[in-house]
């Protein structure tokens, strides 16, 4: 009989010991938040189609700001893609460069590294469209990561053509990657977007 009851209260020990090594695993979860941004400078509110927004008394690019507000609903990490390339902080001067780089395919050199991809699991990657597509330092941050078996979720910012061709791109340049669907948001919109963007990372099911 004694003998009966110790060998249930092993597999009782043994079945918590496997649950929390579950409820463990499953909180070990790594997310980093990537993104790339550039705040105007040149005085032009984001309701003109300026690439900024103040917050909290802090100017930000647009896609800073999104990025912050995934970081508070996931408690992931932040990254901030950076290259060599100073960019125009005037908004005519920053969108005429732009395009130039797009049509040259200039791979900008990155300031920044990921010190420990390995470690992350979700992996958050932001950017504004600019010209219909990705801006250059993304196909660079590409091009020096490779995110096989990891989980991409795109987002970005916008005037009006949303992610345009960019999820297909991502896709062709990380076919080892697993692609959720991302999250899109207008300029103009800013201002609201907070609960919107809370409830897409609760749709997509991605915390830590």
């Amino acid at each position: 009989m004694r003998v009966k009851i110790l060998l249930i209260a092993t597999a009782i020990l043994l079945l918590n010991c496997l649950q929390m090594q579950a409820q463990s695993s499953k909180s070990d979860k790594k997310i980093l938040i990537t993104y790339f941004t550039m705040p105007e400078t040149d005085g032009v509110d984001t309701s003109s189609g300026a690439s900024r927004i103040v917050a909290d008394g802090k100017l930000q690019g647009n896609t800073e700001y999104i990025a912050a507000i995934i970081q508070q609903a996931t408690k992931g990490e932040l990254f901030a893609i950076r290259t060599v390339q100073q960019y125009p902080g005037t908004h005519k001067e920053l969108v005429d460069y732009a395009k130039k780089e797009n049509e040259s395919k200039v791979r900008p050199k990155l300031i920044t590294k990921i010190k420990d991809l390995d470690k992350y699991d979700v992996i958050f990657i932001g950017f504004p469209n600019w010209w219909y597509d990705m801006p250059m330092p993304l196909y660079s941050f590409f091009d020096e990561y490779d995110f096989s078996g990891k989980t991409i979720v795109p987002f970005c910012t916008h005037g009006g053509s949303r992610f345009s061709q960019a999820i297909k791109t991502i896709t062709e340049l990380e076919k080892g990657a697993k692609i959720l669907d991302g999250y899109s948001v207008s300029r103009n919109n800013l201002a609201v977007a907070k609960d919107e963007v809370v409830k897409w990372i609760q749709k997509i099911g991605v915390k830590e």
